[in-house]
């Protein structure tokens, strides 16, 4: 048993997580102090509220609110649950889009602009082409798809100038990310599709509802009810599978991982290197392109035009998600859920107590600084497993070196 533990410790794989895990729990005690601090620095809210602060950051998500009594209650809360998948839903999908780079040796740090070109894609489809002439499925699966080939076209750009003229990726994507973000502005200023409904929301583009074009819930309603989530929970498992079998199974994907460990080596090899990183990216923009075409095709979300003067935060957040998996595609799974659940964790947090959601923002800043060192991380628990073997072959060899000489006193004296 001992034997099997070892060996699983020393898999890759698992050192890994372990880093991860190490980064999450740190980030995770780094704000219950901070909630300890300010609870404690503030006489409004005192170690009471501090230690409801503290429940909420480790169990929000099975928070079920007050009692009569005014005390913090806990259980299944199916909201919450439906409420994560959904939010989880677009990370999931940009944490792929940043693992894929990062697989094949680039920084897709464009996901921002990928997403917001998927964005426009998919709501002009969605919002453009009238239900009442065609299914509407049908619209939704070319507005879904058209988000997906923009959102790669876009990611394109970047893995050209790459590929073709050397220029950094991370140079490269700023500026398309930056041109994204003014491109959407200027293109939804004058549209068609502004919500003139709600005098309130004269900035926003109407909900791909309005079209009566929304993701199917695929019964997921009935069973996490009063939240918003629906079947893309389930499309972003099955791109994620499908990821992870391109890059770990296929001949292509063995290519794309050789060109980023070693692109001259990989050239030498007879492995088309520029086109690989110019695939590699449009297989990222094409992946944060489906992040937004399901958030938005949902029903659930409007799009605010105005506002992107800056860029989206989830395409930013794909990079985290990202280094927590170690670039796992089955673990971008994961870790984008508990991304979501930081999410969930600041609501509760501001419904709840008289703290804000920006303490969650401050855990996550602390987990996304630590997740850049997951390698650290894993190269001490490397070391650690080092210096194990080199005490037990040390001690291997002491008891080798002493057998023969205390046989040897032995046989003397039986001489």
């Amino acid at each position: 048993m001992k034997q099997k533990l070892s060996s699983l410790y020393g898999r890759d794989g698992t050192k890994a997580v372990l880093a991860s895990l190490i980064s999450i729990l740190i980030g995770l005690a780094v704000g219950s102090v901070i909630i300890l601090i300010v609870g404690l620095a503030n006489p409004a809210l005192g170690l009471s509220s501090a230690w409801d602060g503290i429940r909420l950051v480790f169990g929000g998500l099975v928070s079920t609110g007050r009692d009569a009594a005014g005390s913090l209650t806990f259980g299944f809360n199916p909201t919450n649950m439906g409420n994560m998948l959904f939010r989880a839903t677009p990370l999931i999908l940009t944490g792929l889009s940043v693992a894929v780079a990062f697989k094949t040796g680039l920084f897709n740090i464009g996901a921002p602009g990928q997403y917001l070109m998927g964005t426009a894609a998919t709501l002009m489809i969605a919002l453009g082409i009238p239900s009442e002439t065609v299914p509407a499925w049908l619209i939704w699966a070319l507005a879904f798809v058209g988000g997906i080939l923009v959102g790669a076209l876009w990611g394109c750009l970047p893995g050209l100038v790459k590929a073709f003229l050397n220029i950094n990726e991370v140079l490269a994507c700023i500026m398309t990310n930056w041109i994204a973000a003014n491109l959407v502005t200027w293109m939804f200023d004058g549209s068609q599709f502004r919500n003139v409904v709600e005098n309130t929301k004269s900035g926003y583009i109407y909900k791909t509802s309005f079209n009566g074009v929304e993701t199917a819930k695929l019964g997921l309603n009935k069973l996490f009810p009063n939240s918003q989530v629906n079947g893309g929970i389930v499309i972003a498992v099955v791109i994620a599978v499908l990821v992870y079998i391109l890059m770990s199974k296929t001949t292509l994907g063995y290519q794309l991982k050789a060109c980023g460990s070693n692109r001259h080596a990989a050239r030498y090899a007879g492995i088309n290197d520029k086109r690989n990183i110019v695939l590699s990216m449009a297989i990222a923009g094409g992946l944060s392109g489906a992040a937004a075409a399901l958030y938005y095709l949902s029903g659930n979300t409007e799009f605010f035009w105005s506002t992107y003067q800056s860029l989206p935060a989830i395409g930013f957040n794909g990079i985290p998600v990202a280094l927590l998996a170690a670039n796992n595609p089955i673990a971008v799974i994961f870790t984008g859920c508990f991304m979501s659940m930081l999410d969930i964790v600041g609501l509760q947090l501001t419904n709840l107590t008289a703290y804000n959601e920006y303490i969650t923002d401050v855990i996550i800043a602390t987990i996304v600084y630590l997740s850049a060192f997951s390698l650290l991380i894993r190269m001490l628990l490397d070391g650690r497993k080092k210096r194990k073997k080199a005490i037990a072959a040390q001690a291997g060899g002491t008891d080798t070196g002493a057998g023969p000489s205390s046989g040897a006193q032995e046989g003397g004296e039986q001489a």
